[in-house]
């Protein structure tokens, strides 16, 4: 029969146990969270970089169109001008100004059309790329809304923990609390048994006389437990 010191002691070792894992879960959800929104900052920056540089093609047709509507302009003033002229060079030269014009105007009408094609493509690709981003962010925030559910769950269940904690505790002579404590800190878990002559914490050969005592079936609530050479967790021979 195991010494029934150590039963309380088991009994508390148990709760605290599931506290410390709880309070390990609770812990994490923060940093999920975290990582979670990370993620969605990310989808978001793809999506505004991908809009950027469809506005940035737009803004470059609408350069082109106030280039040529400037160059179109111009020619129509040369034409004006032309028709004042009466000196014969200088009517052909106004003509060649004219002419180059028109080039420049074809240049950039070329360079528009190849502007309005890409829009077009940059258009169908962020469609696409925002219909897909948008279905992770979706995604990844019911991925936050159920770790949040999951973080409430966890609190409720760690507060129901922590009043077995503390019953536990009650029922552990104060001394043995102490030295309990003072392992826990350390260690936990903070007892544990012997197997093959070895304690159950560290795994170290324990020396025969703690073997002994840890063997015999002492029950004088003033006895001290026999603890670990090597770690110093209180032991209990495990039959």
């Amino acid at each position: 029969m195991l010494n029934p010191a150590l039963q309380t002691l088991l009994i508390l070792q148990d709760r605290d146990l599931k506290r410390v894992a709880l309070e390990g879960q609770l812990k994490s959800v923060p940093v999920e969270v975290a990582q979670v929104e990370g993620r969605i900052a990310s989808e978001k920056a793809a999506i505004e970089a991908a809009r950027t540089d469809l506005r940035e093609l737009e803004s470059k047709k609408k350069l082109l169109e106030t280039e040529i509507g400037s160059a179109e302009g111009k020619v129509a003033q040369y034409r004006t001008q032309q028709l004042s002229i009466r000196k014969n060079d200088e009517y052909q030269a106004m003509g060649h100004q004219i002419e180059a014009t028109q080039a420049q105007i074809s240049e950039l009408e070329g360079k528009e059309l190849e502007v309005m094609y890409a829009i077009d493509e940059a258009r169908k690709r962020f469609a696409a790329a925002e219909a897909e981003l948008k279905a992770h962010i979706a995604g990844h925030e019911a991925r936050i809304a159920t770790l949040r559910e999951r973080e409430k769950g966890l609190g409720a269940e760690l507060e129901g923990v922590r009043a077995e904690v503390a019953a536990a505790r009650a029922a552990v002579e104060p001394f043995r609390l102490r030295v309990y404590d003072r392992i826990a800190t350390r260690h936990l878990p903070a007892v544990v048994p012997i197997h093959a002559g070895k304690c159950g914490g560290c795994h170290l050969k324990v020396s025969s006389e703690v073997e002994s005592a840890a063997r015999g079936k002492q029950v004088d609530p003033l006895a001290q437990l026999p603890t670990c050479d090597q770690c110093g967790r209180i032991v209990y021979w495990d039959a």
